[in-house]
């Protein structure tokens, strides 16, 4: 059975009046995390004096990753706090990526703080490096703030360890979410020990007001943008799940009613994170996203079922209550370039691409969707997509494999020989992060600009 939500017209009038092509902030946001770094740098080498001995090396040392350690907590923070700056113009999955990177350098400076400062209190005290444990206890129960911040030091090892790729790819979903909000609690616990601690935050008032500027600053965002923006947007909107219907065999798709919901100022391309208020779901948070242009009474996702709270979804009934946050993702026609598109979409990344595919403007003939299934029956939404290829004069095009199970050819050769004019052509891409990486080398292949191929994974 189709969920067909039609209203493409209205759709596209209401994208063509949002279309301003703009450039990602990323390069200004990583110049500013530099910035802000040498001016941790400097801090630390404005109050550095000469050093005449090793311990006095290995507790420099062990001030400096402190400091940078301190620096990278709370852009860790930052990158969790759900900036519509950061989320919408940036990218979502590159926010993530931030994210991730910077939790393992703040972990890595971490503990080279601990071992370089313990090493050098136990050198100060005529111990050797084979007594770092006994110090450790010994300042976590005589100096302010230090028990804490050991604490909060187990929480990112913790929090480490089970982002580690083969540790969070056998574990539930739900269950590393809610561990990766420890940190949180990691950050408050050590935060205070830097200023307690803290030479460079003594003798320089200066540094301290910046300190707290710097956190307090993370905290009211993280404040404003998880928990005040969703309360306000949910109590406003008041969403229910209307009809959950099967499209193909293990592809559902949800639709949520709701009040005003034109109002969310959500767009085609983007994702929500949902929560379902049903038994066995209350504390479950996935992102999906809109696999049709949001109308003022109605929004619908499809999902493939891949995991337990994916696969419960089939099992809400309607009148569910829904707390969703958002809009979030940058994939949207902002990013366009040029008049011609080309929207490739591997397995249930066909989402977003079908909600573009309905409403990004264009004359008949500009806009082509290439779809990539393992078989036809795999093809979700294709009768949807069918009708909209038909009305728009838009080119639609399937790859799946052949009966004995090969796999199609879609390498720079057969998208030039299919799309003549490919390398003139903005590209929209979603899919598994294998798929994508080989439709991005073959399209780089046939001439196509990298900075006019937008993708945005899904696997987050």
């Amino acid at each position: 059975m189709s969920t067909t939500l039609a209203g493409g017209r209205a759709a596209r009038r209401q994208t063509m009046r949002r279309i301003r092509p703009r450039r990602s902030p990323a390069v200004p946001l990583l110049l500013a995390v530099w910035a802000g770094a040498a001016a941790v740098l400097w801090l630390w080498w404005h109050n550095t004096p000469s050093v005449a001995d090793d311990t006095g090396r290995i507790l420099n040392a062990g001030r400096i990753t402190g400091l940078l350690a301190g620096y990278l907590m709370a852009l860790v923070v930052l990158q969790m706090a759900r900036v519509p700056a950061l989320e919408r113009r940036v990218g979502s999955d590159r926010v993530s990526r931030w994210h991730a990177m910077s939790g393992r350098y703040t972990l890595c400076l971490i503990v080279a703080h601990v071992f370089l400062t313990m090493w050098g209190y136990a050198r100060q005290a005529g111990k050797s490096l084979n007594d770092i444990v006994q110090q450790t206890i010994d300042s976590i129960n005589q100096l302010p703030d230090v028990g804490k911040a050991a604490i909060g030091t187990g929480l990112f090892v913790l929090i480490g360890l089970t982002s580690i790729g083969p540790v969070r790819r056998r574990m539930p979903y739900d269950t590393w979410y809610h561990v990766h909000l420890l940190t949180y609690a990691a950050v408050f616990l050590t935060y205070w020990h830097q200023l307690t601690t803290g030479n460079d935050f003594a003798v320089q008032p200066m540094a301290k007001t910046f300190w707290y500027g710097l956190y307090g600053t993370v905290t009211a965002l993280v404040l404003w943008y998880r928990v005040l923006t969703p309360i306000r947007l949910n109590l406003k909107h008041r969403m229910r799940v209307e009809a959950v219907i099967e499209e193909t065999p293990g592809i559902v798709s949800v639709l949520i009613g709701g009040r005003k919901l034109h109002r969310m100022g959500a767009e085609a391309g983007q994702f929500f994170r949902w929560r379902f208020l049903a038994p066995g779901m209350r504390f479950s948070s996935h992102p999906y996203s809109l696999s049709a242009a949001p109308r003022p009474d109605m929004l619908r996702i499809t999902v493939k079922a891949i995991g337990d709270h994916s696969e419960r979804l089939r099992e809400l009934t309607p009148g569910t209550r829904v707390w969703a946050e958002g809009p979030y993702g940058a994939m949207t026609a902002q990013r366009r370039s040029r008049g011609k598109v080309l929207l490739v979409a591997g397995g249930v990344g066909i989402t977003p691409m079908r909600a573009l595919f309905e409403t990004l403007p264009g004359a008949a003939g500009d806009i082509t969707l290439l779809y990539r299934a393992n078989t036809t029956q795999d093809l979700a939404l294709w009768d949807e997509l069918a009708k909209i290829a038909d009305e728009r004069g838009a080119r639609l095009m399937y790859a799946v494999n052949s009966p004995e199970g090969e796999r199609p050819d879609i390498s720079a050769e057969s998208l030039e020989r299919k799309i003549p004019d490919i390398e003139r052509h903005d590209v929209f891409m979603c899919g598994p992060a294998g798929f994508a990486q080989s439709v991005y080398e073959a399209l780089r292949g046939a001439g196509v600009p990298a900075r006019r191929i937008h993708h945005e994974s899904f696997e987050m």
